[in-house]
């Protein structure tokens, strides 16, 4: 899902560049408010496992690349605020010390895997898992469906922005200056690929993590109460 440099024209990524700048600084303000100490060190682990498995990657003919990201996953555990942060960092590591995403498209790469995938996977696993209990098995299911479409519409997203490109860009005959492949190609690549492919991954990879902290800690979940804190709560309201 990686853009390289020269796929994207400078109307786009300048454009995109506008629209991560105050979104990068407001994530800033937040996490610095909401993190709480005790997921400091998850931020970091979040933004080592985002860096890791998008390493493992294939071209997509007619797109762009294919691999999990863990953006859903990422988002659950430690928000999504939090997530724009964590995976950004990966993905301008990335770009800076391997070429994987170009510089000048680092802020699309941004947009479409560290804000669209933590902010959709979030919000879907809320919705699906209501008012359950946390250690409920619908809460696995909600992840697991949170992973697959918040991947699967983040491929939509840059398979929409490179197949603008030939109508953005291209010169007096309607040659593409840059990204040459139109919406009716780089569509379907993208989605296709993900929605048959990497997103089942990202659904496996996002219930079985979710799964692991159902058994260990709930507690470092977003949001999330402790049963201390519940039960005083409770107590509270009793009294």
């Amino acid at each position: 899902m990686h853009i390289p440099d020269g796929y994207l024209g400078p109307y786009t990524y300048v454009a995109f560049w506008i629209i991560m700048i105050p979104i990068w600084y407001y994530a800033g303000k937040k996490l610095s408010a909401e993190l709480k100490s005790r997921q400091v060190p998850l931020l970091a682990l979040s933004a080592a496992f985002s860096f890791v498995i998008m390493m493992f990657n294939v071209p997509i003919p007619g797109g762009s690349t294919g691999h999990a990201v863990g953006g859903a996953i990422i988002g659950i555990v430690i928000g999504p605020w939090a997530g724009v942060i964590a995976i950004s960092v990966a993905l301008v590591l990335q770009a800076l010390m391997f070429g994987d995403g170009g510089i000048t498209a680092i802020a699309a790469n941004c947009f479409n895997m560290g804000v669209v995938m933590p902010f959709v996977g979030y919000y879907i696993y809320k919705i699906i898992s209501g008012n359950t209990e946390i250690t409920s098995s619908r809460r696995i299911i909600a992840a697991a469906i949170a992973g697959y479409l918040a991947l699967s519409i983040a491929a939509g997203f840059t398979g929409f922005e490179l197949g603008i490109q030939p109508i953005l860009h291209h010169d007096a005959n309607g040659v593409p200056l840059y990204m040459p492949y139109p919406l009716s190609v780089t569509v379907p690549a993208m989605v296709l690929e993900y929605a048959l492919g990497f997103s089942i991954l990202e659904a496996l990879i996002t219930a079985l993590i979710f799964a692991y902290i159902q058994r260990t800690d709930t507690t470092v979940l977003y949001g999330e109460k402790s049963e201390l804190q519940k039960n005083k709560i409770k107590k509270a309201v009793i009294d």
